[in-house]
């Protein structure tokens, strides 16, 4: 099958540092090469892959500073409308910019919508394009467009090999990821406390939660049992992850999907979260972590963790979460739409 897969350009293909789409699009790039399909993978030039790249810009957007990121997406639309006859299906993950040219050209297309949406300003723009073909990657991202055209939801994936598990954690939690306000970083601060362990953080700051960083994060980052280690590359991450006790994902927000999850679960370690968006769908409270409600239970399931959740931890990722099943489910989509 020659597939055309179009990703963002904020990250590249795979992000040095933090960046959940641009990952995914990654892992499911490689997959499906390695399975033998042909790849064309519209990206930042900075991009590592063994498909076949398109090199829309230079280098991925938010390295590069750029003020004007809509000019560079509807650069990728034009390249890739030049190319559209050498291409069985075209696969977006950048939200819905080309749904106009997608409903122009005679060419089965499919997005994976990987944001939130849950936001009133998109119902419109989804019933006027009620035909596109949807995949969602976590049932309770879709909720809000119940009735858009969704084909499946498809679970994100990782490669097998990617993460190593650990048995023997040492005696601290770890949160990883973005800081900002609907994270709860706060929450996570205070469960460390109360479990009487350290916290360290793994995290970028994006430029729309400085603001937030600086007045109501930053006070925080003093108390004693507080590491703030900052944004971090893949091998730092895999590092932090597997020697936790746990990840504290305490959000406050509809969360599509939540990468860090099963990045931890790959790791062996489990996951203390809220049950919010997809966290049901990927966390069985007592296998491999625990959904909680309040900081006082979130402390008492630190408190309480088994040294046999790390075994159930890495075999529920590698039963659910690995990316050969996240890119067989896609391909199953491509045939579907195709026939």
């Amino acid at each position: 099958m020659r597939i055309a897969l179009v990703a963002p350009l904020y990250e590249s293909v795979p992000p040095k540092l933090y960046g959940g789409t641009e990952r995914v699009v990654s892992y499911l790039t490689e997959e499906l090469v390695a399975l033998g399909h042909r790849v064309t993978l519209f990206a930042s030039g900075d991009s590592s892959t063994r498909a076949e790249l398109v090199p829309v810009v230079p280098t991925a957007l938010r390295m590069a500073g750029c003020n004007e990121p809509l000019a560079h997406h509807v650069l990728t639309m034009g390249m890739l409308v030049a190319r559209i006859r050498d291409f069985d299906i075209v696969h977006h993950h950048a939200d819905y910019l080309h749904f106009p040219t997608s409903r122009a050209l005679d060419r089965s297309h499919v997005t994976t919508m990987h944001g939130r949406l849950d936001m009133h300003d998109l119902k419109p723009l989804f019933q006027h394009f009620r035909e596109q073909p949807l995949v969602s990657i976590s049932h309770a991202q879709r909720a809000p467009l119940a009735s858009a055209n969704w084909q499946a939801t498809v679970h994100h994936g990782l490669p097998l090999d990617l993460y190593t598990a650990n048995a023997t954690p040492e005696p601290y939690l770890v949160f990883v990821g973005r800081i900002s306000r609907e994270k709860r970083l706060d929450r996570a601060i205070e469960i460390a406390a109360r479990a009487n362990l350290k916290l360290k953080i793994a995290a970028k700051v994006d430029a729309a939660d400085r603001e937030y960083f600086a007045t109501e994060v930053r006070p925080l980052l003093r108390r004693t049992h507080v590491e703030f280690v900052g944004e971090v590359d893949d091998a730092h991450k895999a590092e932090l992850l597997r020697h936790a006790r746990a990840l504290l994902f305490p959000i406050d927000w509809p969360e599509p999907f939540g990468l860090v999850m099963i990045e931890a679960m790959a790791c062996g370690t489990p996951v203390i979260a809220w049950p919010c968006g997809s966290v049901p769908e990927i966390i069985t409270s007592g296998e491999n972590g625990y959904v909680v409600t309040s900081i006082d239970d979130a402390a008492a399931a630190v408190q309480g963790l088994d040294p046999s959740m790390r075994r159930r931890c890495r075999q529920a990722f590698e039963e659910r979460f690995t990316a050969t099943r996240m890119a067989r489910e896609y391909l199953g989509v491509y045939e579907r739409l195709l026939d």
